[in-house]
């Protein structure tokens, strides 16, 4: 018996990095999973290898129209949504200063606008249900401000305030809406040759003196899915080894 036995989930940016991760641990969990994302190719390679649990759907998470064709296949293909990860996001990192208009709007519209209407178009879907859970992922840069990623950490903390929100208004529904915060994760955005002196020099900075795998918050995610959390909702769950604790 897995956690997630029955629970029809959605995943954005679920064809590579942390978003496999999060829809591998889902479907070990017994999850149907609708892998949502961009990448056509590696998506629809990703679902054919998972099998019949698993799903592709093309979507661009800033678009509303291309969320109203996920849900309608999702919910063609499994049924009614439980779960909702809305994982997808980019960062662009330089001096504040020198960024520009359309790179405030391009972060907003991948990070933030998406989450939003991720949550809009899948309400009815989890009504339909009885209830769900949504999980948003925001970063360690959603609680904290860090010099060089000032837009970043706004979308991210727009991710955590709206979460709060929308906890508070569907509670009624036995909808639950949480945030995720994690660290640094091991994935090949950080195993960049030009960043490793930047890698270490936070490594050397957390209690536990490792980069996190994505495994593990994979397993977070989990549990905020599944009725073991049924009492959590408009909360953030922090996954860095202790590095928001110094």
């Amino acid at each position: 018996m897995g956690k997630l036995d029955g629970k029809v989930t959605i995943i954005t940016g679920g064809a590579q990095g942390m978003g496999a991760a999060h829809v591998r641990t889902f479907i070990e969990e017994g999850s149907k999973v609708v892998i949502a994302d961009i990448l056509e190719d590696k998506g629809k390679a990703l679902a054919e290898e998972l099998g019949e649990q698993a799903a592709f759907v093309k979507l661009d998470v800033t678009k509303a129209d291309e969320w109203d064709n996920a849900i309608e296949k999702t919910e063609s293909t499994f049924g009614p949504v439980d779960v909702l990860v809305n994982n997808a996001g980019i960062d662009i990192m330089k001096p504040f200063i020198e960024f520009t208009e359309d790179d405030l709007r391009k972060i907003l519209d991948v990070n933030l606008i998406s989450q939003f209407h991720g949550m809009q178009k899948v309400l009815p879907s989890m009504k339909k249900a009885g209830g769900g859970s949504i999980v948003n992922i925001s970063s360690l840069e959603g609680l904290r401000g860090t010099a060089g990623n000032s837009i970043y950490n706004a979308s991210k903390f727009g991710v955590t305030g709206l979460t709060k929100a929308v906890a508070q208004e569907y509670a009624e529904y036995d909808i639950r809406v949480n945030s995720v915060h994690p660290g640094a994760i091991q994935t090949p955005g950080i195993e960049a040759d030009d960043i490793k002196d930047t890698v270490q020099n936070y490594v050397e900075r957390i209690p536990m003196k490792r980069i996190g795998r994505a495994e593990e918050v994979s397993k977070l995610i989990v549990f905020l899915a599944s009725e073991d959390s049924s009492y959590s909702t408009g909360a953030e769950f922090i996954s860095d080894r202790g590095i928001m604790a110094t």
